[in-house]
């Protein structure tokens, strides 16, 4: 059975990772190449964004497809897994260490 992308919940999804990354609809559209109007009539689930559009903005907003698809998926868990782990990359020792014990603590 194919089950249909429910663009409401992505457009809302990038909405959120675009606003946790403190940016605008004007830099994200700058940073993925198309024009501000477009980045709204996505989050407001006016248009179906393409794939390659979506992929511009995954990359924008350093985060996957996977991520921004996840409340989707029929396992959710992996694609969050994948966002932790990308998200740790970047972080140094100390922070990484910070986080452990926050982990141990949940």
């Amino acid at each position: 059975m194919q089950q249909e992308v429910d663009y409401g919940k992505l457009g809302l999804r990038i909405k959120e990772s675009r606003r946790s990354r403190g940016l605008t609809q004007d830099i994200l559209a700058e940073m993925v190449g198309c024009n501000t109007s477009h980045i709204s009539n996505i989050e407001n689930n006016h248009t179906k964004v393409s794939i390659n559009t979506l992929l511009a903005i995954a990359n924008a907003l350093n985060t996957s497809i996977d991520y921004l698809l996840s409340e989707q998926y029929g396992n959710s868990a992996l694609a969050l897994d994948h966002e932790i782990l990308r998200a740790l990359k970047s972080c140094d020792i100390q922070k990484k260490e910070k986080i452990l014990k926050i982990i141990d603590i949940l």
